[in-house]
């Protein structure tokens, strides 16, 4: 099952959520940054051992996270690719993004996890094929998964939350 919100994703009452994340892992400007400083140092902390271990997570992948101080159980981080210009392989790193995001709470049996807009902000992701990839990816993966109960796409702007209503609804 597919929802859609309007919202800010640090206040979802999920299993997990998901950190559109820099490959340090130490937090950063938009989703990345709200999502460190509501949830405290418990998450900074956490990402910084798997950084000490693997050395940051490489675009396309993903780590798990406790949630600290939000309303979530688990943050599940995952980095998506910066836009340049469509010829970098950019759209199976985003469709990477989020299978490696499902499969990490398919893991750690997470029933409801919500996703921001991953890779459409300071990465510059056309919008419209970050919807489409996203909502196609977690269609096929929820179609052959029996752990993921509910998917929420968290908007936090009236843009990203209209082109996912369509992409949804189409």
């Amino acid at each position: 099952m597919i929802e859609l919100q309007r919202g800010d994703i640090t206040k979802m009452e999920v299993d997990a959520i998901v950190n559109a994340a820099n490959s340090s892992l130490l937090g950063g400007g938009g989703v990345d940054g709200a999502i460190h400083r509501a949830g405290g140092k418990a998450i900074l902390d956490e990402c910084m051992a798997i950084r000490n271990r693997q050395g940051g997570c490489p675009t396309g992948e993903a780590v798990i996270t406790t949630g600290g101080n939000l309303p979530a159980r688990y943050v599940i981080h995952t980095v998506g690719p910066v836009w340049n210009g469509g010829n970098k392989n950019e759209e199976s790193l985003l469709a990477s993004a989020y299978q490696n995001s499902l499969k990490l709470a398919t893991a750690n049996q997470i029933k409801t996890i919500a996703f921001p807009n991953i890779s459409t902000g300071i990465y510059h992701f056309p919008k419209q094929k970050a919807a489409e990839i996203a909502v196609k990816t977690v269609k096929d993966f929820l179609a052959a998964s029996d752990v993921v109960e509910k998917v929420i796409f968290v908007c936090y702007d009236e843009e990203n939350f209209k082109i996912y209503e369509r992409v949804i609804g189409g």
